[in-house]
């Protein structure tokens, strides 16, 4: 059975600092793409940054320059790195995890991020 587990969020000031990590693990098949998601209050969830098998990132426009995510492929284990942050970018932050591209992949049960300004 596939578990995902995130850890790392908190409350922060504005410009500070924060790295989330995330642990996938149970399956059989490495996963080839992991990312971040967020849910702010009433509003949907939506894409931050991932990360593929082969180090190929892709981040949401509202975060580039400002959080970087990595990988260590051998634990199929994901960080999110978050600098400068703002007010904005308080929400429950998901970890996803997806054997095929595309596909829906498994989830963690979210990590609360708070940024007081």
């Amino acid at each position: 059975q596939v578990q995902v587990v995130e850890s790392g969020g908190g409350l922060v000031q504005a410009g500070g600092s924060l790295r989330l990590s995330c642990a996938a693990s149970g399956s059989v098949f490495s996963f080839s793409v992991m990312g971040w998601y967020r849910q702010a209050p009433g509003k949907q969830r939506g894409l931050v940054a991932s990360i593929t098998s082969g180090g190929t990132t892709s981040y949401a426009d509202s975060v580039k320059g400002r959080f970087t995510i990595s990988r260590d492929s051998a634990k199929d284990t994901v960080y999110l790195q978050m600098n400068n942050l703002k007010s904005e970018d308080t929400a429950v932050y998901y970890c996803n995890a997806a054997v095929i591209a595309g596909t829906p992949g498994f989830w963690g049960q979210g990590t609360p991020v708070t940024v007081s300004s």
